[in-house]
């Protein structure tokens, strides 16, 4: 089993840390504004990247630690560049656990699931019509043009799986959204149990700084 072969434990699977709905978790909500990043969130985020963010529109999800680890990102960037990745997993640590996760195999084992089990099939398609949904709202609340029909979700959606990292993001940011995201997430174990993954004193400093 994957589990056994990380070393991965039943008791450390995935707690719930707080959540920050973009969006109702039942769809999109047209009337739900989405509050802007701040500075310091901004900050982190480009710590934890290690480059600026691009297209940042909303932080989606935020680690127990209090640290944004998902953003929500527009879905074309500044200069017309179609970005299909709505929801970005930002966290190094949670990106490591997920890579881990891909190295031994799991994406593998889930695209076989995905074959023999039609009620997973039927929700992870949901879920591939969940984030669609979801982009199109978040291009119409930045009054951008939406991606063309056709375009790829994310992470291999809806008859495969390509990126744990995306799929992840997704049932972060919505909750129940995605169920290998879920699945993943379970397989990842406490990954903020060592603490903040970046210096939050210093990305504090540096957006004040730049604030001012």
């Amino acid at each position: 089993m994957v589990r056994t072969a990380l070393g991965i434990r039943a008791e450390s699977r995935r707690k719930p840390g707080k959540v920050i709905h973009v969006t109702e978790p039942d769809g999109p909500a047209a009337d739900t504004p989405v509050p802007a990043p701040q500075a310091a969130d901004l900050a982190v985020v480009a710590e934890q990247l290690g480059r600026q963010p691009r297209g940042v529109m909303a932080i989606a999800h935020r680690c127990p630690c209090g640290l944004p680890d998902v953003v929500q990102t527009a879905p074309r960037l500044a200069d017309g560049t179609p970005f299909p990745t709505l929801f970005y997993l930002t966290c190094p640590r949670a990106c490591s656990a997920m890579s881990s996760l891909e190295a031994a195999g799991v994406m593998r084992e889930m695209t076989a699931r995905l074959q023999s089990d039609t009620a997973l099939r039927a929700r992870y398609l949901a879920a591939h019509e969940d984030y669609l949904a979801r982009r199109d709202e978040a291009a119409a609340a930045a009054g951008l043009e939406p991606l063309p029909p056709g375009t790829q979700s994310a992470g291999g959606m809806p008859d495969r799986v390509k990126c744990l990292h995306a799929l992840a993001a997704h049932e972060l940011a919505v909750p129940g959204g995605n169920p290998l995201g879920a699945d993943a997430l379970r397989l990842a174990g406490q990954w903020w149990h060592a603490g903040p993954c970046v210096n939050t004193a210093s990305q504090t400093a540096d957006a004040s700084q730049e604030a001012d």
